[in-house]
């Protein structure tokens, strides 16, 4: 298994988190942002989601190509960027790809004849000889597979695509989908000769009502025309509208073709890190849990890791496990850098809870065991819980950094904030966890300005590289209206809010927004950051975090019961406070 070097080129500063239309409208915007005299000296580096490429769902993860979504971004923005000294990291999606890629339409249009039939995943000839064919006509894994399998959704992980030749197969679908059916018209039924205009409209009339009012449209009911069921459904089926995420076949040498193009794409357009999104689901095979398969998932990351040092480019894999598991231990020992996934739960956990045991515990960890981190707090996911988790290995418990009733109430108290869960599921469809709270930070700490600030000052004075949400600064709280607004499954805009340009003004006027700002330069800036981590005598409720670089020193030292803290740091030899 190859290890990962960093490059030295890669900045340690502050990492801003954005979509490209997160400020104003477009990534200009938020240069313009950017070059503000409040934002000198913040930011070294810009993780820009991925709007950035061509996509269709998920706010971004459903991509379409990794070409330059130019109704968001322009090269001249990129350059802006550039000369502000601010490095790029993008996402790839490795594990899957949108069903309007040239790709995955190529596969609609030819079936069995294109060229990318292999470049997705048929889930019934995966399945073959594994399990039971069911009357829709899809294989349902036997039991001891079904029961191993780690699902993000309830039901089976499937979409049902229509083949040119009206058949329809089951494809692997780990995350996201959705299937409209258009209306049909007259014209649309022109190929059955045997019926007249009358009853075409007739038919075309039962349909669409079906459609409007979402029922099941197999089971539809034509009446005198009921012989006429299945060619109009066969029509129906042809007209339907996908969006979806589908998995790739991993085993395609196309696949690897593919990933060669992106990865030299991404850095062309200057990127430096990449994150390596839902990689664990990348490597299937019979009989595994697939998330994370070993040895496959340590293959196909080396064979990656491979691919990006050619293109000079630094890995961050994406992985949601619980610490008992210890499975990011397992990735950095690799050599790679890690999401800290911990921090978010664990500083709101210190900070209403008055202690710093659980919080210190983590920081230590990552210090003795040499983990390359970027941390965070808020972000355009939810805030993690499950990661906090103890997790039975090998008949052994391995303790969580957080005990259960302890992550029970963290979770309950962010919910009676307003904040929306999002579970994880076995294959019978029954939830078997919760999996994040989706809220902004601000709300989570109950839109407490001083918790705000002191939260954005542990953050920051913890180990790794310091990731920040753009709403996170200007104290954006939960939006509702954004998730009515996006429908089923949009609980994620709840921390998605586009922040105009005049609300930035308006924001740049409040305390909290400039006290995080001047944090932000000074971890930005400080060398002492670029030393080592001491954690000064304290009791319980209080926090001494001192970073030292030779003559260089940053101390933060908070109350975790009044909330209050103080930062004292040199400057030309002269000790200032913040």
């Amino acid at each position: 298994m190859a290890s990962n070097t960093t490059p030295n080129s890669i900045a340690k500063g502050v990492m801003l988190n954005a979509y490209p239309d997160s400020i104003g409208k477009n990534l200009k915007d938020i240069v313009s942002m950017l070059q503000l005299p409040e934002f000198k000296d913040t930011f070294s580096l810009f993780y820009v989601l991925p709007t950035f490429f061509n996509s269709d769902l998920d706010r971004g993860f459903s991509i379409v190509n990794y070409d330059i979504n130019e109704e968001l971004v322009s090269k001249q923005d990129i350059e802006a960027l550039k000369a502000l000294n601010i490095q790029l990291k993008f996402d790839i999606v490795l594990n899957h790809l949108s069903v309007a890629s040239p790709q995955f339409k190529d596969l609609i249009a030819k079936g069995d004849q294109s060229k990318f039939k292999d470049f997705f995943i048929d889930w019934n000839e995966f399945w073959k000889g594994n399990g039971t064919l069911g009357e829709d006509g899809v294989i349902i894994p036997n039991k001891e597979y079904l029961d191993k399998l780690f699902m993000r959704k309830s039901g089976l992980p499937i979409l049902n695509i229509v083949f040119p030749d009206g058949q329809e197969r089951p494809y692997w679908n780990t995350f996201y989908q959705k299937v409209t059916l258009q209306k049909i018209t007259v014209s649309d039924l022109q190929s059955l000769t045997e019926i007249t205009t009358d009853q075409a409209s007739v038919i075309c009339e039962t349909i669409n009502r079906a459609i409007e009012e979402n029922n099941d449209i197999q089971t539809i009911d034509l009446g005198l025309n009921a012989q006429l069921t299945s060619e109009v459904l066969k029509i129906v089926n042809n007209k339907r509208e996908y969006l979806g995420q589908m998995d790739v076949n991993a085993n395609s040498p196309l696949v690897w073709e593919f990933y060669e193009d992106v990865l030299a794409k991404v850095a062309s357009y200057g990127g430096q890190i990449l994150r390596l999104d839902a990689f664990a689901y990348l490597h299937k095979a019979i009989g595994e849990s697939n998330f994370f398969n070993k040895p496959g998932t340590w293959d196909y990351l080396a064979r990656i890791n491979e691919i990006a040092k050619r293109n000079n480019l630094e890995l961050l894999p994406e992985i949601h496990a619980e610490y008992g598991l210890h499975l990011h231990e397992e990735v950095a020992k690799e050599g790679y850098a890690i999401y800290d996934f911990f921090l978010p739960g664990l500083c709101i956990h210190a900070i209403e809870k008055g202690s710093n045991k659980a919080i210190v515990t983590w920081a230590k960890d990552i210090i003795t065991k040499g983990l390359k981190t970027v941390n965070m707090l808020g972000c355009h996911d939810g805030i993690p819980v499950l990661d906090l988790k103890g997790k039975e290995v090998d008949g052994v418990y391995q303790k969580g950094l957080l005990e259960d009733n302890e992550i029970e109430d963290l979770m309950n108290l962010i919910i009676e904030r307003g904040g929306l869960v999002k579970n994880l599921y076995g294959a019978d469809g029954k939830k078997i966890s919760y999996y994040q709270v989706n809220a902004t930070y601000f709300s989570a700490l109950g839109e407490s300005e001083q918790k705000l600030a002191l939260a954005r000052a542990i953050q920051l004075f913890m180990p790794g590289i310091p990731q920040i949400w753009y709403l996170d600064i200007f104290a954006g709280k939960n939006d509702y209206v954004g998730v009515e607004k996006a429908g089923k499954d949009g609980h994620k805009e709840i921390n998605r809010t586009t922040l105009s340009l005049e609300a930035i003004q308006e924001g740049l006027k409040k305390e909290v927004v400039l006290k995080q700002l001047d944090m932000l330069r000074l971890r930005n800036t400080c060398k002492a950051f670029s030393g080592t981590l001491e954690f000064g005598q304290t009791s319980e409720n209080e926090l001494n975090l001192i970073w030292r670089n030779g003559a260089e020193l940053a101390q933060l030292k908070a109350n975790l019961t009044t909330h209050e803290f103080s930062i004292q740091y040199t400057e030309s030899d002269e000790v200032k406070t913040l």
